[in-house]
Parts: C-alpha cells; sequence; structure tokens
C-alpha cells in the first residue's frame, strides 16, 4: 500500500476515544485491520493525512509496507513531512521482508538518527496487529493498574513481540527473552533508559538497544 504525495499533514488535532483506535480510511477491509477487529475498537475516518493509525491523541502509528520501500523515496518524504509538521510521538511501523531487508538500514538511519522517531520491524501486516494491540493496551491505565489483565495482554502478543526485539541489533533469542521478562512490552521498552537497559543486558548492548529505540 502506497503513500500518496498529496496528502495533508494532521497534526494533533485527533480526538480518540478511551479504548479505541482512529484508523485512516484507507486501511478498511485491511488484513492488518481485520486482525483488530474484536480485539480493540476500530473506528475510521477520512482526514487524517499521513497518519495511519491514531493510538492516543499523543501517540501515532505511521506504516511502511513492504510495496512502500521498494517503490522509492516518497515514504521518506512523508516521514520528514510528519516529523517537521506534528507534535504527536509518532511510531514507525516497517515491514522487513527478504524483499525490503535491504533497505532496512537505510530507513533505520533515518527514522531513529535523523527524525528521533520510534522503528518497529514487523514481517508482515498480521505481526504489525498484535504490536498496536499490545501498545494499545499497555498506554491504558486502567489496564495497567491490573497485573492480571496486563500478563494476559502480554501473552496475547508474545510471539510478534519475541521476534520483533530478537531484530534489534546485538539481540538474540536469549537477550529479547531477558529484555521482555523484565520490561513487559514494547512500548516500556522503548521507554527504558539505558541504565535500566544495562541491568538486563550489559552496557553496550543496552546502549545499543537505546540508539536502535530511542535516539
Amino acid at each position: 500500500m502506497t503513500t500518496k504525495a498529496n496528502f495533508p499533514v494532521t497534526a494533533g488535532s485527533i480526538v480518540v476515544p478511551y479504548g479505541h483506535v482512529i484508523g485512516n480510511e484507507k486501511w478498511r477491509g485491511s488484513e492488518i485491520t481485520q486482525r483488530l477487529q474484536g480485539k480493540i475498537r476500530l473506528i475510521f475516518e477520512d482526514g487524517l493525512g499521513l497518519v495511519d493509525f491514531h493510538l492516543s491523541n499523543r501517540t501515532c502509528i505511521l506504516y511502511i509496507s513492504e510495496a512502500d520501500l521498494v517503490a522509492g523515496d516518497e515514504f521518506k518524504r512523508r516521514l520528514v513531512r510528519f516529523r517537521n509538521a506534528s507534535s504527536l510521538g509518532g511510531i514507525v511501523i516497517v515491514e522487513k521482508t527478504q524483499i525490503s531487508d535491504q533497505y532496512f538500514l537505510a530507513v533505520q538511519k533515518l527514522v531513529v538518527l535523523e527524525l528521533g522517531m520510534v522503528l518497529l520491524p514487523v514481517a508482515n501486516q498480521g505481526e504489525a496487529s498484535q504490536l498496536i494491540t499490545q501498545l494499545v493496551r499497555e498506554q491504558s491505565k486502567d489496564h495497567n493498574r491490573n497485573p492480571f489483565i496486563r500478563k494476559r495482554c502480554s501473552q496475547l502478543a508474545e510471539p510478534s513481540v519475541f521476534r520483533t526485539v530478537q531484530q534489534i541489533p546485538g539481540v538474540g533469542k536469549t537477550k529479547a527473552l531477558l529484555l521482555l521478562q523484565q520490561f513487559g512490552s514494547i512500548h516500556r521498552l522503548c521507554n527504558a533508559s539505558v541504565k535500566e537497559l544495562e541491568l538486563v543486558v550489559g552496557q553496550t548492548v543496552a546502549q545499543q538497544i537505546y540508539t536502535f529505540l530511542c535516539s
């Protein structure tokens, strides 16, 4: 799914109802939204501009598909326009496949180092839907107050999250498992300090993780 150059930029005027996600109308009927149905309440709206999904009033997702990566540099212009115009916390989900893997390092450099946004690689839209589900639930204060609900939600997305964490430079299966045991979710991992990461994986890998996710 490619992005047209004439989409307007939205800078955070969307109000997301509690427990809902607002999705761009262009995603209606897609695999990612079909998999979200029944897990979270999804509302479709036109006019979201460059944003694909609003998770809250402060956080949104921009999705970069395999087709976007292969098509050229339009997705880069889209990300730059978003960062220059919006005060929202943008999370970039990118499809990292055998075809798109050759472009991943350049995307990582742009998103993390140059734009200062969070980058989460997924294999497909199915994994992306699981990550979105967990991110939404982790941002819900009511869910966070209940450790039993938090544990259940974490287990729901575990396979997808586990594979995603493994793709962070310097992190293999063992360290990914340790990180998820300590932090419980991608959302918490992205907000961890270097010192908190060092306690789990050591200084060198902690710095690699922090640079990859949070710089």
